[in-house]
């Protein structure tokens, strides 16, 4: 059941990310002049992406929905819940006609799908890593957690491949029809992480909690009064991610926008995302040997030092010396993504895992999901304002890091005392 709890996080993380990648790969190259012509390319641009970033701020709304629901129900009803409404609105996303069709009523619908997607998005990761941890075994929950975030890659690098597939169209299709493509496999993929996920059970843990009648009656209550230190943890933490947004999402309009091909760009990005895949699992593991700290914290403060190199590569226009300055940023960037996915839950107690990490992780996720347009909008200041930026939100994460809790040797019930570290 551990297995199979780790294969339904992985495809369900798959499914989000697949969407979440699409959304993202779109608003760099399609999404502005489909659905903010009028705005011209610099702000039709900046629009997509901050439609793009809209989608985090509905995040703490899905934590708390879905984390009451996983919370007070179970987590698997939850996870169902989540991928069937992140299938969907990826799919209506596909099928929504631009501005040319209806005129101002298209952007506001595809406002509205997005935000759906980050309702969705917002319960979808933090279940998956509860249901998996509660059933691991105890030296091995992060090296099964993990299967979350290989989940994340995955999706990613699917949805990279998705619009490999079409970019090769002439420009007048992409933009009336071929865009849309990759966004209608979203269908498909849903149904099959739904029919794995129906056959998990629930976690043993949750089971014994809500048969002894120790299931919190508003979780989201009970995590603001007694696990304000785990929640404040896990926000900062997550700041981490910016990483993630800037390879996936900022790097594509920035290198396209000086030279780099979109073709290049997106088949670059899906090596690096696949050596992603590989080094995951190495650093899971060394992290339930050493600790979730130290491999977290070493991984943001390289990753920090790294975007003074990446940031200049991503401009070169040179494909080679861009492909080696990703390479480096996921290999050292990959460390927190992984450990990131039992540690987060690991900091709150069974009866509020599921909120707790999710309202904690998406309250941080706000800042990332405005980080691309953030850095469009330092561009005019030189590349070392955009690159300080990114810098800053890993040593950020890094620094929240250093004072919270260790929990890689504790058992799953226990929460860490204050002060501990």
């Amino acid at each position: 059941m551990a297995k199979r709890a780790a294969t339904s996080a992985l495809l369900g993380s798959a499914v989000e990310y697949f969407d979440f990648t699409l959304f993202a790969t779109a608003s760099a190259l399609f999404l502005g002049p489909v659905f903010f012509a009028p705005l011209g390319p610099l702000q039709g641009t900046l629009a997509a992406f901050l439609t793009f970033g809209s989608a985090f701020v509905a995040r703490p709304l899905g934590a708390v929905l879905f984390g009451h629901l996983g919370d007070r129900t179970g987590r698997r009803a939850a996870l169902i819940w989540s991928v069937t409404l992140m299938g969907a609105s990826t799919t209506a996303i596909g099928l929504l006609p631009g501005y040319a069709a209806i005129g101002s009523a298209a952007p506001i619908m595809l406002l509205l799908l997005r935000l759906l997607q980050g309702v969705s998005a917002g319960g979808e990761q933090a279940g998956s890593n509860a249901l998996t941890l509660e059933h691991a075994p105890a030296d091995a929950r992060n090296r099964l957690a993990a299967w979350t975030m290989q989940g994340t890659s995955l999706g990613t690098l699917l949805g990279k491949l998705a619009f490999l597939g079409v970019v090769w169209l002439p420009q007048p299709t992409l933009l009336s029809w071929g865009w849309r493509l990759p966004f209608l496999v979203a269908g498909p993929l849903m149904l099959v992480a739904l029919a794995i996920r129906r056959s998990v059970a629930e976690p043993p843990a949750f089971l014994d909690l809500a048969g002894s009648g120790g299931l919190a009656r508003v979780p989201v209550a009970r995590v603001l009064r007694g696990h304000r230190r785990g929640l404040l943890t896990v926000a900062v933490c997550t700041l981490f991610a910016v990483g993630g947004a800037v390879l996936n999402v900022y790097g594509l309009s920035y290198a396209t926008a000086r030279g780099t091909t979109p073709a290049g760009y997106l088949l670059m990005i899906s090596l690096v995302t696949g050596l992603g895949l590989l080094l995951q699992p190495a650093w899971a593991r060394l992290s339930d040997r050493v600790g979730r700290r130290p491999v977290f914290i070493g991984s943001c403060l390289a990753a920090a030092a790294l975007y003074f190199a990446y940031v200049p590569a991503l401009g070169s226009g040179n494909l080679l010396l861009l492909g080696l300055g990703s390479a480096a940023m996921m290999t050292v960037w990959s460390a927190a993504n992984a450990v990131s996915a039992a540690w987060f839950a690991e900091l709150f107690p069974t009866a509020v895992r599921y909120t707790g990490a999710a309202l904690g992780g998406q309250l941080g996720m706000i800042l990332v999901g405005f980080a691309p347009a953030i850095m469009t909008g330092l561009e005019g200041f030189g590349w070392p304002v955009v690159a300080a930026f990114g810098a800053g939100s890993l040593l950020l994460a890094a620094g929240a890091a250093w004072f919270g809790a260790e929990t890689y040797s504790r058992p799953l019930a226990p929460v860490a005392p204050l002060g501990s570290r």
